[in-house]
């Protein structure tokens, strides 16, 4: 069996970051297709967060070494302020040093044939570009977002040094990998000459982690009965996924009489920016619609999901070349599905080909509200997912694609 080294700063016991599910379902299944993982992390320490809950997926025997790091925001702070260089290319760039140094020790004792890496956090990159150049083992590169964007990161010295990662990952990795085919097609055009070592591979739901769950055509109890309850699993940002347009189309729904008191519930889980909503829901005076709750683990998230009667996608045009790992969990529960994206970008791509074609831009709250109605009247024949569309998003399926570009790689 081959082995690949995997450097990812999203990996359990972090809490709070779907990120993690896509390399912990690698490290679940590559083995079935003929690789071994060696995971290299960080040391939990600088999780912010940290939960139990999905430790006992990691498959029994792997080998998982986690390197000595810091979160500048929290260790380097005083009065909470910290130096901007012990933040660049992010507040975990500690981890480089210990990073390189355990990642030569387990190249020098399990002799990997490749070397993976993810990003973001993009110490991950910096540390794998190291091990590359020390150990000439060929290196993937798995972006999950794009790096150097239009006005990100904000700080234009720490945007050149996402460039100049991005620019090393992408010329020195034999294997550049994108979520997203807009993703892909941004750095196809930025990289031309690299454009041939590209592929997608997109994230995906795990099966095994939906069994014993309610799931359709199952009946399920209501997560308030009563009430049609909409749910918004994850973290909403306020730029990215800015929810303002979501209140008021239900300002104006409750205005014009459309919209009932308790005839609907929105469910914002985890969604991190709590004080937001809750501010957005009383200057719009729908606070009776609107519930946040905490974070609960990922088996009571995905058991939530498939008890609620409709399932929120929030995606800004800002946003169009990235897709939520999320909605293929949704996609996965069977529900109806409200997509508030840009109907050109990838997260609405990703919908229409599962089947669902009830989708309103974000930033319109006229569409929303319309969007909204016609779920709450009960007119949902293109809201929920084609189960036979859906299959091929497993992550299993995801991870025998992915063994099957390692072997090609390293074939030559």
């Amino acid at each position: 069996m081959k082995r690949i080294l995997m450097i990812a700063y999203h990996f359990p016991p972090l809490a709070g970051s779907s990120g993690i599910q896509r390399t912990l379902r690698f490290v679940r299944y590559l083995p079935e297709f003929g690789w071994q993982p060696i995971v290299l992390s960080a040391n939990p320490r600088a999780y912010e967060r940290t939960s139990e809950d999905l430790m006992g997926e990691i498959p029994e025997g792997t080998v998982v070494s986690r390197a000595f790091a810091l979160d500048a925001a929290r260790h380097f702070s005083i009065a909470g302020r910290y130096a901007a260089a012990t933040a660049r290319p992010d507040r975990w760039i500690s981890w480089k040093f210990a990073g390189i140094r355990e990642g030569m020790r387990l190249i020098g004792k399990y002799a990997p044939d490749a070397i993976w890496s993810t990003y973001p956090i993009a110490t991950a990159h910096v540390i794998a570009s190291e091990l590359r150049r020390r150990s000439e083992l060929p290196w993937v590169a798995d972006f999950r977002d794009p790096m150097a964007q239009d006005g990100y990161p904000a700080d234009p010295v720490t945007w050149r040094r996402f460039l100049e990662i991005e620019a090393e990952a992408v010329g020195k990795a034999a294997l550049s990998l994108f979520t997203t085919p807009g993703a892909a097609r941004i750095y196809r055009g930025r990289y031309p000459d690299r454009a041939a070592h590209m592929r997608v591979l997109e994230n995906g739901y795990d099966e095994e982690s939906f069994q014993g769950l309610p799931l359709p055509p199952s009946p399920a109890e209501p997560l308030n009965p009563g009430s049609l309850t909409l749910l918004h699993s994850g973290i909403v940002y306020p730029s990215e996924r800015d929810p303002a347009p979501l209140f008021i189309a239900l300002e104006a729904m409750k205005r014009d009489g459309s919209l009932a008191p308790g005839s609907l519930k929105i469910r914002f889980r985890a969604p991190v920016h709590d004080d937001l909503l809750r501010a957005l829901a009383g200057k719009h005076g729908v606070a009776s619609f609107v519930e946040t709750c905490p974070a609960v683990p990922y088996r009571d998230a995905l058991a939530e999901m498939s008890r609620a009667e409709g399932l929120l996608v929030m995606q800004a045009a800002n946003c169009n070349e990235q897709i939520p790992a999320k909605v293929y969990e949704y996609l996965r529960t069977g529900r109806p599905v409200l997509g508030l994206t840009d109907p050109a970008g990838d997260t609405a791509g990703a919908l229409r080909e599962a089947g669902i074609r009830s989708i309103a831009a974000l930033d319109s709250p006229e569409g929303i509200a319309r969007l909204i109605e016609r779920f709450m009247s009960g007119e949902r024949e293109d809201f929920s997912p084609d189960p036979a569309r859906v299959e091929s998003a497993s992550r299993r399926e995801r991870t025998r694609v992915f063994a099957t570009l390692l072997d090609e790689m390293t074939s030559g």
